[in-house]
């Protein structure tokens, strides 16, 4: 029973993108990051602090003032970044609007919510991520963004022993990597 067990526990974790940093090193050649990473937001360059959750499906970016409108027979959402550059220490401000790409469904103990997404580009690395982030006011929070599994799933892998293993470095002949809808 315990052979048994022993093997579902290793068969498991390798099919997660989630490594111990033993097991990252030997066996890919995909980039590792850790379980906090500094990441640009897109096109603007600005460095924010990312955490990469492998509890959270869903990423999430820290947006203020949001509103939801409707433009064309589209739904869109108007909301405001407000990112203190972890470079410079400045803050960004700069209000958006962006079509809503689904409407995330939320249970909690405080009842249920609903959140809208937007695709947004993150630079971590030297590559770009086109990805899904729900909108949320992250004000009270340590990390602007945080990265779920769908994001992390495109990344690499991902240390949880370790922060701050790599450096956002992207410029005009980046590579991105396009929005997939996982539908």
């Amino acid at each position: 029973m315990f052979a048994l067990m022993r093997h579902l526990s290793l068969a498991a974790l390798l099919a997660t993108t989630t490594l111990t940093p033993a097991i990252a090193q030997e066996t890919t050649d995909q980039p590792v990051f850790g379980w906090v990473e500094k990441a640009f937001v897109e096109p603007w360059g600005v460095e924010v602090k990312a955490k990469l959750d492998s509890g959270a499906l869903t990423s999430s970016l820290d947006a203020r003032d949001i509103e939801r409108f409707e433009k064309d027979g589209e739904d869109w959402v108007r909301f405001r970044l407000e990112l203190e550059d972890e470079d410079s220490g400045d803050v960004f401000e700069k209000t958006l609007e962006r079509p809503v790409n689904r409407n995330l469904l939320l249970r909690g103990a405080g009842g249920t919510s609903r959140r809208p997404t937007v695709i947004m580009t993150i630079c971590l690395g030297d590559t770009r991520y086109e990805e899904d982030f729900s909108l949320r006011n992250r004000s009270k929070m340590n990390y602007p963004v945080l990265l779920g599994r769908r994001t992390i799933s495109h990344l690499g892998v991902l240390d949880v022993d370790k922060t701050f293993l790599s450096d956002p470095s992207c410029d005009a002949d980046s590579k991105t990597v396009p929005y997939a809808d996982e539908k």
